[in-house]
Order: structure tokens, then sequence, then C-alpha cells
């Protein structure tokens, strides 16, 4: 089986092996070290692009969701572009401001804000907070009403939809703890119109994140238009309907829809609709822009037989990218400079000690022999940002590639670092 690389065309094989746009991924390795993360500048630009082009003409925001990559260059790149920012933390907003973005560019989600959290993002000026529950709004309420302000919100509400993916990234059906109950959104947003701290400015859901397929995104959309027409009847009037991300990328075989498909289906049916056809757009894509704008750049130490079975044991481990160990997450893997010898399929696993850790099972690969490169692909979304120490390992090298030039973004961890603070 091969891999095909056509939609992650700022990678290609050349006569040194793997490069990501023109720098070969040998090099990188030689340089900086092993394993790395590695992100391509073109194909951050690339997927913004079509986003902005695919709403051009319409009022709307895009929001890029902070938790995919939280990096500063990362943040830096979708401020400088206009993008605004979904934030779940007050260690986000801080990232969000230190990048340069916008805080009227914000929007402020999570389930579990705590008052300092919403103060602070309150003072700077966010754009709205989206609101998670009964008990949050009432606290934003008392917050606002403390400080002398008035806090623009919007409700997120749960359509009870579901997303088709993964149960761990699926957030809109009853079970998950995320939103507001359909049946419960109009009786709170009453509620939310007679709070002197509050402003209503918005409805809001996120049904989960890697959804290939328009109909989910449809069914929760129609949804919120029957509340739209129902608040409406109730003399409250919103200015920005708020669908959130969760389009998903390809990892596998995967066909997901463009940005152009995407965006052409939403704002149809919004043009369909006598209230929200007027009213603003925010989105909060984070895996569609960062997902497949860059790769984990491993190397291999052994290889291992027990049985019939062979391993590839390399450098990397969950604690750098946990998403195969948490939900099974596919990735491609591809060799960096493939072996003459024909491929075996091999079980790529790393250090750590724990049979979960593993990036890939089964794969075909042409392995030449120790301290030869792989390269983990669809890693720019959820891999650094989800990586951790356990075993005492040090986090990775982070690097934006553009053109010819490679800049470090993110040193590697010192083994130094691992126990600043501890006592």
């Amino acid at each position: 089986m091969s891999i095909s690389l056509e939609h992650l065309n700022w990678l290609a094989y050349a006569d040194q092996g793997l490069c990501v746009e023109s720098v070969p991924l040998q090099d990188i390795a030689a340089r900086f070290g092993t394993p790395a993360w590695v992100y391509s500048r073109q194909a951050l630009s690339s997927h913004w692009q079509a986003f902005e082009a695919a709403l051009h003409g319409r009022e709307a925001l895009i929001c890029y969701a902070v938790k995919a990559n939280p990096n500063l260059s990362i943040l830096r790149f979708f401020a400088e572009a206009g993008a605004g920012f979904d934030i779940v933390s007050g260690g986000e907003l801080a990232r969000v401001l230190k990048a340069g973005g916008s805080p009227e560019k914000v929007v402020f989600s999570g389930v579990g804000k705590r008052s300092d959290e919403i103060e602070a993002a309150l003072k700077i000026g966010v754009k709205c907070f989206n609101v998670e529950s009964a008990a949050e709004l009432r606290r934003i309420n008392a917050i606002a009403i403390a400080l002398g302000m008035r806090a623009p919100v919007s409700l997120r509400v749960n359509p009870d939809v579901d997303a088709k993916s993964h149960p761990y990234i699926s957030t809109g059906l009853k079970e998950n703890k995320f939103g507001i109950g359909h049946e419960e959104a109009l009786t709170l947003y009453r509620e939310a119109a007679n709070s002197p701290g509050l402003e209503l400015v918005g409805i809001d859901c996120h049904i989960g994140s890697q959804i290939t397929e328009m109909a989910p995104f449809m069914a929760a959309l129609d949804k919120l238009l029957e509340l739209i027409d129902q608040l409406d009847g109730l003399g409250i009037g919103l200015r920005h309907l708020d669908l959130g991300g969760g389009l998903g990328i390809r990892y596998d075989e995967e066909e997901p829809p463009s940005a152009a498909q995407f965006m052409r289906a939403i704002v149809d049916r919004l043009l369909e609709h006598r209230l929200a056809a007027s009213m603003g757009l925010v989105f909060e894509f984070g895996r569609a822009l960062v997902g497949n704008a860059g790769l984990l750049l491993t190397r291999l130490e052994y290889v291992k037989h027990n049985g019939d079975r062979a391993f590839a044991v390399v450098d990397a481990a969950m604690n750098d990218l946990i998403r195969p160990a948490l939900y099974e997450g596919y990735h491609p893997i591809v060799e960096v400079s493939p072996a003459a010898s024909e491929s075996r399929l091999y079980d790529v696993v790393g250090p750590v000690c724990e049979s979960g850790d593993w990036l890939g099972k089964s794969r075909p690969l042409r392995i030449g022999q120790e301290h030869d490169l792989l390269a983990v692909l669809s890693a720019g979304a959820y891999g650094m940002s989800m990586s951790s120490n356990y075993n005492a390992r040090p986090r990775a090298v982070e690097l934006l590639v553009d053109g010819t030039n490679v800049r470090v973004i993110r040193q590697r961890e010192t083994i130094a670092a691992l126990w600043q603070g501890e006592a």
C-alpha cells in the first residue's frame, strides 16, 4: 500500500528524500535532532486562504481554535492573517494576547471557566463568552455586575446531533458534558435577557471534531435556526450565529468537504432563513487549519521481532503524540528515504513503558537500517498541544519551514527543565 501525498502539496520526495517545502527532512534531522515537530507555513497559508475565500463578501469571523496547536508563532500567523481565536482557558487567552491577537476577536468557550478567568476576559474586552450552563450564566452575570460592566454572551446549545466521529471528540449529544440542552435554551435565553450584567449577542453550537460529512452540521444548523425563530417570537434578537468548528481532515481515505463546499452549504441554508440571512457568522476551526500542516519527524532506534510480529522502535512516543493511544487516531507514516528493500509490515512503537505506546500498527515500510528517519504525517493538530513529560521525556523541538528557511519556534526541552519548580 502506498500513501498518497497529493493533499499535502507542501511535502514531496526529491533526490534528497522527503522534503518540507524546499527543505529535506534529512537536513532538518541532522541540524535539529529528533523527534521534531515540523510545520509548513505554505500549508498554513493555503488552508487559511481557502476558508477566507469561501466566505468572501459575507460578514464572518473565522476563529482559530487555540487548543489545536497553541504555539506562539502559529498564533501570530493567524493573528496577522486577521483571524479571531477560540479559547477555553485563561492560559490560552494569555497566549493569544502575547502573540498579538485582538481581544475583540476572541470567543471564550469551555465548560469550566473559573471566576478569575471570566473577570480577566471581561476586563480585556473579549468578543463574547460561549456559555455552557445555567450556573455559568449566573456567575458571569454576577461578576459583570460587580465590575459595573455588561458581559457579551452567546449560549452554546447542545442540539443532540451525532457527529459520527470518535466518542471522545463528539460533543453534541445529550450524554456529552458540553452545551445547554436544546429544550433548556429558551428558558436560559429569557433569563439572560433579564439579567442586568449580560448582553445577548449570539447563539452557538459545536458538535464535535473530525466530522467528514455535511449532514451533522446541517442538522445542528437547523436546530439553531428553529431556536432563532422562537427567540424572535419572544422579542430576543441576536447579532451572530456561531457554528463552531469540527470540520475533519484527510488522515487516511476520508473525503471531508472542502472549505468551499462546507461554506456553500451553510450559507445557502442561511439565505433561505428570514432572520439568519442577515446575521454575522462565527466559526472555530482548529484541525482543519493546522492538522495537515505539520508532521512528527522521528528516528528508528531498533528493529525487533516477537514471533511473526515486527516492531520498528522509534525515538518518538505516546508522550509526544498521544492520539493513537488515546483514541486509536490514525496517522500516515512514511519513510524519509525509502530503502531499496521490499516493504514489510511493522508496528511503529516508542520507548515508553506502556503497551499503548504505538504510533501505527501493521504499516508497510521500507526500512534499511537503524537510524533511518520516518515522518508521522497529519500531525499539526493535537500533537504537541497534548504532549507530556511521561517517563521523564523532554518535549520535542518545534520548527516552522518557510521556503528554504527553517526557524525554531519552540526550543527542545532540556532534562533540567523537567524538575524546574519542584522541591
